[in-house]
């Protein structure tokens, strides 16, 4: 029998609050096989990303203590050593070179001041011993693995001018640089599209069958989980509650947290034949299903957000003067509109130009051209005072949390700034409407006092949207507003965002990879490929009959939560990543759409 490549045995790291000693995970034992894929699941705050980050020994620069149990590792030449009573510098041999970590927030995980290229090549010269030549040429190569498009200038760019995906493939290609026994992916896909997250789940499942690597697999979706795993190991409140092979957990779950994680999974398909949103299955129940939810008054009047053709642009500079040399045609030519009460969902894949049409619509990005009408006013034509203003009505959830929120403010004066800024009633019924926003998001009104790196990923993103509704606004713009959140907690946030459109008439501009979330949420579907919408429609219309071929190849990407049913496979048949950048000067031809009727239309191709 194979002896295990890792071993943790009664593992329990505390962490020191202001209440006093808080565990963050209990006598946790499990471990990982050489060529086994372990994935580790539960809720948001349930201790699986700090059961990695303990046996990584990174727990300790985060405040938390090992204070009990055991983490062996089989070293690469034989011996086997417990992490727990290690010591720095071979744990600094360790990280990297036996054991990589794909990090689940991609921009606190890079180094803002370094290029991508200095990231990536560090490691393989302290761990591999390559020099500076060989070093750059694993990390182009590298690069190309993880399907980022003109790897040669990622190479010279610096975190910020990347999509938050593109970050997240720079992250992965750090982890497997020196090839580790072990494999540690937190969260790996949670910002990036189904085509490209296929692509990584091949990518990780061919480096462990290749090369023998284990992998410790965190994720809050379950498709992905009977994608990749061999075994699964549960977790609640800091303990596993269930574990055992992938076939039988889904097959026959023995914990009723277990059944109700799964019936929380949203399936493509689910919401054939029906034209309106319905809510999601939570662990806590929901209405029931076929239920559709009524939506104030959708299509009578003027719309309250009418987007006309926005080009938006980002130079690429060059040369020792740093002279504009191309532009990265980020947005172009994108119209829709959006009714009161109403979701529009953006649909692609990373560097498509769905983020960016949001920053545009609220001037976060100033586009080049086109016209934004925001209930009635011109958007683009506001000075700084009129933008404030209308801001206020206006809000967005950030699609990484973390760097969204300030570390140095408690999250409830966060959230109560915003409406101290517009004097929005008294100290005391500030502090009591923040305290209603975190029950409404299902935080507990002690967070009011944390600051967001007392928090997990999931919770982060949890007080990023009752900050964002903090203003009663009347459009959200939700940026992956849910891709950070486990299935239970993204069924609350996605039914409270149902239940506040029902009531408050919002509407949602919710820019999402996860095609089973927007088949359940979205009235209108635009799909976006290299910055233009290739096609747009009804959501029934869109899922149901779609006409452009990237449209139809998102579709088949998406994972099916059956572990009877894998799609992994040596040869994916992928085709090279396009790039948007062009020369200066280029003039890129116009939109022109086929309507196919009901307002369906898709993009008719140049050629």
């Amino acid at each position: 029998m194979t002896e295990p490549l890792v071993e943790i045995e009664g593992l329990r790291v505390e962490f020191a609050g202001e209440a006093g000693i808080v565990a963050g995970v209990e006598d946790v034992s499990l471990t990982v096989a050489p060529g086994e894929t372990v994935c580790i699941v539960g809720e948001s705050g349930s201790g699986k990303s700090v059961t990695s980050l303990a046996l990584m020994r990174l727990v300790e620069f985060g405040g938390g203590r090992i204070a009990g149990g055991a983490l062996r590792l089989r070293r690469r030449d034989g011996r086997v050593t417990d992490l727990a009573r290690a010591g720095e510098a071979e744990m600094r041999d360790i990280r990297g070179g036996e054991i990589g970590m794909i990090f689940q927030e991609p921009m606190t995980a890079l180094n803002p001041v370094f290029t991508i290229g200095r990231q990536l090549t560090d490691g393989l010269m302290l761990h591999k011993g390559l020099d500076d030549a060989a070093a750059e040429a694993r990390a182009l190569d590298l690069l190309r693995t993880v399907r980022i498009p003109e790897p040669e200038r990622r190479l010279a760019q610096y975190p910020n001018e990347l999509s938050g995906g593109m970050r997240q493939r720079v992250v992965i290609a750090m982890a497997v640089a020196c090839e580790p026994r072990l494999l540690i992916a937190d969260e790996p896909t949670t910002a990036l599209d189904v085509t490209i997250q296929a692509e990584i789940l091949a990518l990780i499942d061919r480096l462990k069958r290749d090369n023998g690597m284990g992998v410790m697999f965190i994720t809050h979706d379950m498709a992905v989980v009977a994608q990749m795993a061999d075994r699964v190991v549960v977790m609640y409140r800091g303990r596993v509650v269930e574990a055992g092979p992938v076939a039988e957990i889904f097959a026959n779950p023995r914990q009723d947290y277990t059944r109700a994680l799964l019936a929380a999974v949203p399936r493509l398909g689910s919401m054939a034949g029906t034209d309106a949103p319905a809510r999601m299955q939570g662990l806590r129940g929901a209405a029931p299903a076929a239920a559709a939810l009524r939506t104030p008054g959708t299509t009578a009047g003027a719309p309250l957000l009418s987007v006309k053709n926005p080009v938006t642009r980002f130079p690429v500079k060059g040369g020792v003067l740093r002279r504009t040399v191309a532009q990265v045609h980020a947005v172009e030519d994108v119209s829709f509109d959006l009714a009161p009460g109403q979701t529009l969902a953006l649909v692609g894949e990373s560097g498509c130009g769905k983020s960016t049409t949001g920053r545009s619509i609220l001037r976060l990005v100033e586009p080049q051209a086109g016209d934004v009408t925001f209930a009635g006013t011109q958007v683009r034509a506001l000075g700084a005072e009129g933008l404030r203003r209308a801001r206020r009505d206006m809000q967005m959830v950030f699609q990484g949390p973390f760097a969204s929120l300030n570390p140095y403010m408690r999250l409830g004066d966060q959230v109560a700034e915003l409406m101290r800024n517009f004097a929005l009633g008294s100290a005391d019924e500030i502090r009591a409407r923040v305290e209603t926003l975190f029950d409404r998001v299902e935080l507990p009104r002690a967070f009011l006092r944390r600051f967001p790196h007392e928090l997990s990923g999931g919770q982060r993103q949890r007080a990023a949207i009752a900050r964002a509704l903090a203003l009663n606004p009347k459009l959200i713009v939700a940026d992956e507003a849910v891709s950070a959140l486990d299935v239970s907690v993204q069924a609350q946030m996605l039914n409270l965002m149902m239940d506040l459109q029902a009531d408050l008439g919002l509407s949602f501009l919710f820019i999402s990879h996860d095609m089973a979330v927007v088949e359940r949420v979205a009235h209108q579907v635009a799909v976006m490929h290299l910055g233009r919408i290739v096609e747009i429609g009804p959501r029934r219309a869109v899922f149901e009959d779609p006409r452009y071929p990237y449209t139809r190849q998102l579709m088949a990407a998406v994972p099916v939560a059956d572990p009877g049913r894998r799609r992994l496979r040596e040869d994916l048949g992928f085709k090279p990543v396009p790039s948007p950048v062009f020369p200066v000067g280029h003039v890129a031809a116009p939109s022109i759409y086929k309507d196919l009727g009901g307002g369906h239309r898709v993009l008719r191709d140049a050629a």
